[in-house]
């Protein structure tokens, strides 16, 4: 029986045993550089970040609190940002004064990053970075800082582990490259 994301799948990009590998790296290193910590928050960007902020934080040994964002950039349905950023979940936490790392599935042109970004460190938290599985640095068009940063990946459409392609298929366990020719033919 065929699976129903593989008329959509031109390729696995990143397979599951490396997806899982750099996860445990970028814990490890989060945990040591976070050692001295009381009061680290991550905070992740829903949807797309939970898949690898349940991972993540399974491997980052500092005592940490999770909360949640939803911000988006993009319309239902769309697969370019408009541009204009809009909150549409707020972290729950107090931030002022606290480590805060924000967890993030994939940057592509910062603007949803960077609004997010601004609008916490509004807030005074003691510390700000940023963790993204996947950063498509060659679509930037708002500078931001990646302090940890996954894969960097060229300018492909991208789908699997969080990533959706129109809300599905965010349950696989690996990241594949979107066959474009099979998404024009469901337009």
């Amino acid at each position: 029986m065929t699976q129903a994301y593989q008329k959509y799948l031109k390729e696995v990009l990143i397979d599951e045993a490396t997806l899982q590998h750099r996860i445990i790296e970028l814990g490890t290193q989060i945990s040591a550089d976070y050692a001295n910590s009381t009061t680290l928050l991550l905070v992740c960007i829903l949807k797309g970040g939970v898949m690898f902020l349940t991972d993540l934080a399974r491997h980052i040994t500092v005592p940490h609190e999770i909360d949640f964002v939803a911000a988006s950039s993009y319309g239902s349905g769309n697969r370019e940002t408009s541009g204009h950023v809009r909150i549409n979940h707020d972290v729950t936490a107090n931030i002022k004064d606290r480590d805060v790392l924000v967890v993030e599935d994939i940057i592509d042109s910062g603007y949803t990053l960077r609004f997010v970004m601004d609008t916490l460190l509004a807030r005074h938290p003691k510390s700000l970075r940023l963790c993204a599985l996947l950063d498509k640095a060659s679509r930037r068009v708002v500078p931001i800082r990646v302090d940890y940063t996954g894969f960097e990946i060229e300018n492909k459409f991208v789908f699997g582990y969080g990533l959706d392609l129109d809300e599905k298929f965010r349950n696989l366990p690996f990241i594949g490259v979107a066959d474009e020719e099979a998404l024009k033919d469901d337009a």
